[in-house]
């Protein structure tokens, strides 16, 4: 695929998917619980996303536990366990060079909250409120009037 179809700092195709492969495996893992460690044996620890370098050697993992609780210690123990899932990642991923690991709490959940939270205001309920009032659908007053030269 010709990288003049994608804009500039967008990821190919093929990193995407990477990936997802990546997330898929690592996901995989922690769900069957194989990784050995105290921290991650009573978590539940979801991965919503993983972002590939573009020469596919570097994999950054987001992950998040359950709740938000233990995000230090969670990323902490699976930096312990940084070279068993890299193997891991490695058979579960048919690539030339198996991507170097790196976790990082995904801040996604914590923007998410706060713009729940802004929606909850007062001031928010009470503009949204009088903003749909007075909008109008496209065509609608058009078709009030015809019915009324009827």
């Amino acid at each position: 695929m010709p990288k003049a179809h994608q804009q500039a700092g967008e990821p190919s195709h093929r990193t995407l998917r990477v990936a997802e492969l990546v997330r898929h495996t690592v996901s995989d893992l922690l769900t069957r619980g194989v990784i050995n460690d105290p921290v991650l044996a009573g978590q539940v620890v979801t991965v919503p996303r993983v972002r590939m370098s573009p020469d596919l050697k570097l994999a950054t993992v987001f992950v998040m536990p359950l709740g938000g609780k233990d995000v230090p210690g969670v990323v902490a123990a699976l930096d312990r366990n940084k070279k068993f899932l890299r193997t891991e990642i490695a058979r579960g991923v048919n690539l030339k060079f198996a991507p170097e690991v790196r976790f990082k709490a995904d801040e996604s959940f914590d923007a998410g909250a706060k713009i729940d939270a802004l929606f909850e205001r007062p001031d928010v309920k009470r503009d949204l409120a009088s903003s749909s009032r007075t909008s109008h659908t496209p065509g609608g007053d058009q078709d009030e009037a015809e019915g009324e030269a009827e």
